[in-house]
């Protein structure tokens, strides 16, 4: 299994190619559809870090730490495309093809309509803190029924 932050070197490095740099909101969208996706169609997870289910939603803390200083900013980092095999490089590929051209508000508004994230804050008010990890079940669940209809 790879890391988020091979997973997130990968995004970082296929959008600094593609001319277009994500910024750590952003960032945090990508790796969690390519979570919930993989969960879905390979029901396993591409990562083991737990998704957090905060304010402006998912997020991976240890990938958002290491990219917090450049805030709403794109990410200036510009690191090597990792080799991971042809299969999770198309998987990647295909999040970066439906949501990387989405803007980082698109894609917060979009997981804060979606049930994973809702369920993982229990009903907490959408300005109020929450470290509540969101689902693989949940995920796998919600994404699956996307898949089939």
């Amino acid at each position: 299994m790879i890391t988020a932050q091979i997973v997130a070197d990968y995004f970082i490095a296929f959008s600094h190619r593609h001319g277009d740099p994500v910024s750590n909101l952003k960032l945090q969208k990508l790796l969690y559809y390519a979570q919930a996706w993989h969960l879905a169609i390979h029901d396993e997870p591409l990562f083991r870090e737990p998704i957090q289910a905060w304010v402006h939603g998912p997020v991976v803390p240890s990938v958002y730490h290491r990219y917090k200083d450049w805030a709403w900013k794109p990410i200036e980092d510009n690191p090597d495309l990792p080799v991971l095999g042809q299969t999770t490089e198309d998987h990647l590929a295909e999040v970066m093809s439906v949501y990387g051209t989405m803007t980082a508000y698109a894609l917060e508004l979009l997981t804060h309509e979606e049930a994973p994230w809702r369920n993982a804050r229990g009903g907490l008010a959408a300005d109020e803190p929450s470290a509540a990890v969101i689902s693989h079940e949940d995920m796998r669940t919600f994404y699956r029924s996307q898949m089939n209809g």
